[in-house]
């Protein structure tokens, strides 16, 4: 094939990509976010540079809102406050922009985006459907979201990240992750590898599978807001997704576990997409 004929399906991807993600104007935003001045919280060297860079994101964020689910306050409050059925893309712009300007933007707009998620935080209290009071803010629950997000991320990029990091590279993500938590205001945030098992294992005790975690998961994988010929593609990041989760998530969710598929099929055609959507995201349009 001679060289540039896929460029119009190449930069039409990307745009598709990224618009969903960045908004109507993703250049605009890449440029705001990597060319404004000022110190950096991270180096270039850094792994969370290496880890959220990647196209693997797409399936770790995807596994990140089902294990978050299943903590009942945090499900609680995403529930009634969130507003992710009636505006997912704009939720998922606006988590976008803040994992990008706090791992590659200026220390000034990293910590201007924190102060507005913590706001936000402060106003986002209720009960949940079993009458526990929550507050969006308690550094308890702010922890368990940091755990799973982190734990997910990782996880996908060990599996369809294209270059895993090896053990000092993953303590080094969570350590850089744990600056992050900080600043939002969780206390004592895993540090190494072996302390995010640590912390991710102390909560399983307050895990369960609500309804409204069940309701979640069915939005996301069975009714999502995708166009009917991108279902194909949401389908292999989804089956990529629940084949990361950890298997006692999958009863509470009302999930398949499927090992040897998992292992395999699921395997296979997440690497592909995931290696596409790399491919789309490399295009000199962006």
């Amino acid at each position: 094939m001679a060289p540039g004929v896929l460029d119009p399906v190449r930069d039409g991807l990307a745009r598709m990509i990224m618009t969903k993600v960045a908004g109507p104007d993703p250049h605009a935003a890449r440029l705001f976010v990597h060319e404004s001045p000022g110190e950096r919280w991270f180096a270039p060297d850094r792994p969370i540079r290496r880890v959220h860079g990647d196209a693997s994101m797409f399936v770790g964020g995807l596994r990140a809102l089902l294990l978050q689910s299943l903590h009942p306050l945090a499900m609680a409050a995403v529930s009634a406050h969130s507003g992710y059925r009636g505006d997912p893309w704009g939720r998922l712009q606006r988590t976008s922009y803040f994992l990008a300007i706090t791992t590659y933007g200026a220390a000034a707009d990293a910590e201007a985006a924190v102060e507005r998620v913590r706001a936000v935080h402060e106003r986002v209290r209720g009960t949940s459907p079993d009458g526990v009071k929550y507050v969006a803010s308690d550094p308890h629950l702010l922890k368990w979201v940091h755990v799973a997000e982190v734990d997910s991320f990782l996880a996908a990029h060990q599996r369809y990240g294209v270059n895993p990091l090896d053990a000092l590279g993953r303590d080094g993500y969570v350590a850089d992750m744990a600056r992050v938590a900080r600043a939002l205001g969780v206390v004592d945030p895993p540090e190494t590898e072996a302390e995010l098992r640590e912390a991710l294992a102390s909560y399983r005790p307050e895990l369960r599978g609500t309804a409204a975690a069940r309701e979640t998961a069915r939005f996301m994988l069975v009714h999502p807001p995708v166009p009917l010929f991108a279902r194909p593609a949401y389908g292999v990041l989804t089956a990529a997704a629940v084949g990361l989760l950890p298997w006692w998530t999958r009863w509470p969710l009302h999930l398949p576990y499927l090992p040897l598929a998992e292992a395999t099929l699921v395997r296979a055609s997440g690497t592909a997409l995931t290696s596409t959507i790399r491919w789309a995201l490399t295009s000199p349009t962006l």
